[in-house]
């Protein structure tokens, strides 16, 4: 079992501005306090214990905020700034989070509990993808057509305006690089709401940003709540967009409430993701995959193989192997480098996991291994759930059916290819999906029929800043990543030029 090792608190929290012991946010190119004081108690999801206080963001403050935005995308030098320019500051940016590359991984790990190996990849991702953008602002991003003379046709992409983003906590900077990296460099100016959760990067992120000398009010971070401060972010007349990843429910209430002024809305949500096994798969990559599809961030990924579809044939073996693997993850403190996986991000949801546990039960699943909480002291102080796997499961359980986002697989078997499919598609969702053999050309017949954006074969999650990222039916709507993701945060405009000027006779004199 590991043990909790944390460094100490002040020492993680040296690069944040502060005031009165307050982490503050960053409106109107001031560090700030929150317009009526509030503040939140931040909690280590390893300890319990409090692990920063921070500026909790009112309606006011979202509001200074926007007004700000809106004052430096319509009059402000950032929508007029060369795409070279705006490119040199990503680079920079992208620099400047390699810097502080040890500072930002164990805040996170302070702040959201997953282990520092976890971090340190997010980390690594976050300077990646604000690299990626950053060179492919300076790309091509028209087209001009042949048109009958004497016209010249062409279409430019430029930026929408001002951009709301809302992101989760549980990949809290490398979310806020996936928002804010395409959005800048497409020319926009963004107001970043962090979760209130887990802000401490996000507000580094920021210090980061006032130092390399980003224009006033191109970025800000505002703290606060969904329904108060995002509420107002998707209902403001004066945002032009809404990107939000979380779950399908605020997505939907998002959605309406954006629809004021017709915003453009981009939404990655939930997911109830198929990992399917035929017999022929090769096993040891199979279990491996298995336990990292569910396994990594302690299952709290929107794309996580949270149901495991395995041909019958194999599914005593398999299972039995996964279950004797699952119980030998070391479960920890974040920072303590044996740690295999970490805590759930907060008490409450903690318990709502242990709720669809206890559900599983009820509706007749098997309980394999796990359901519990870590034993021990730590287990008693921090939000530890054991890898847990349900077996006998039905299509119609609500185990099967629901996104838990937590460390629990649920395994289901089919008798042939279709049975497989049809499996795999029993989801309001469709947000990923895997498919395991040694047969590429069932492989690739699998592949095309799951209704699902993000897709693997003999592998999981490997995601890359060029290839665009979303989902299938309720998993959301639009496309973050790769091209797709800078052509969200832009307007599409048709330019006719007459190259032969002089009346055109349609009326007689």
């Amino acid at each position: 079992m590991a043990t909790t090792i944390a460094p100490k608190r002040d020492d993680l929290l040296r690069g944040l501005r502060q005031s009165g012991g307050v982490c503050l946010m960053f409106i109107d190119g001031a560090f700030s306090a929150a317009s009526d004081g509030g503040t939140r108690k931040l909690i280590n999801p390893s300890s319990g214990e409090v692990s920063a206080v921070v500026a909790e963001g009112t309606k006011e403050d979202a509001e200074r905020a926007i007004r700000a935005a809106r004052q430096a995308f319509d009059s402000g030098p950032w929508s007029d700034t060369h795409a070279q320019d705006r490119a040199k500051l990503l680079f920079k940016l992208a620099d400047k989070i390699d810097e502080h590359f040890t500072d930002l991984s164990r805040l996170e790990t302070l702040n959201n509990g997953k282990p520092v190996r976890e971090t340190e990849y997010d980390v690594t991702d976050a300077a990646n993808c604000f690299r990626y953008y950053a060179g492919l602002a300076t790309k091509p991003h028209g087209e001009t057509f042949d048109v009958p003379a004497p016209s010249q046709t062409f279409v430019v992409r430029e930026p929408i305006g001002v951009c709301g983003q809302i992101i989760p906590w549980n990949y809290p900077l490398l979310m806020g690089a996936w928002k804010l990296a395409p959005a800048l460099a497409a020319g926009n100016v963004c107001i970043l709401k962090p979760s209130e959760l887990t802000p401490l990067t996000a507000l580094l992120l920021a210090t980061l940003i006032e130092e390399i000398g980003f224009p006033k009010n191109v970025v800000q971070i505002v703290l606060g709540t969904g329904p108060v401060v995002g509420q107002h972010l998707a209902q403001s007349p004066l945002v032009d967009k809404i990107a939000f990843t979380g779950g399908t429910k605020t997505g939907r209430a998002i959605m309406l409430a954006s629809t004021g002024n017709l915003k453009k809305v981009t939404l990655e949500l939930g997911g109830k993701s198929p990992n399917v096994v035929f017999a022929d798969a090769d096993f040891d990559t199979a279990v491996d995959y298995a336990l990292f599809g569910i396994y990594a961030n302690s299952g709290q990924v929107c794309s996580a193989g949270s149901r495991l579809i395995v041909e019958e044939s194999l599914h005593d073996k398999l299972v039995s192997k996964i279950v004797e693997r699952a119980g030998k993850i070391r479960v920890g403190d974040g920072f303590d480098p044996e740690t295999e996986m970490g805590p759930i991000v907060s008490r409450a949801h903690q318990e709502k996991v242990e709720a669809y546990i206890a559900l599983g039960k009820q509706e007749g699943a098997t309980l394999a291994c796990g359901g519990g909480r870590l034993p021990g002291e730590l287990g008693e102080k921090g939000n530890f759930i054991m890898p847990t796997v349900f077996t006998n499961t039905r299509r119609d359980m609500r185990i099967v059916q629901e996104e838990i986002f937590g460390p629990v697989l649920v395994v289901q078997t089919f008798k042939d290819e279709a049975e497989a499919i049809a499996i795999a598609n029993d989801t309001i969702y469709g947000l990923a999906g895997a498919v395991f053999t040694n047969d590429i050309a069932k492989a690739h017949r699998v592949i095309r029929k799951l209704r699902a954006g993000i897709t693997w074969i003999n592998t999981y999650h490997p995601t890359y800043n060029e290839a665009p990222w979303g989902g299938y039916k309720q998993s959301g709507s639009g496309r973050e990543l790769g091209t797709y993701g800078y052509d969200s945060y832009t307007e599409v405009k048709q330019i006719n030029v007459n190259l032969d000027v002089a009346p055109s006779g349609w009326f007689s004199d």
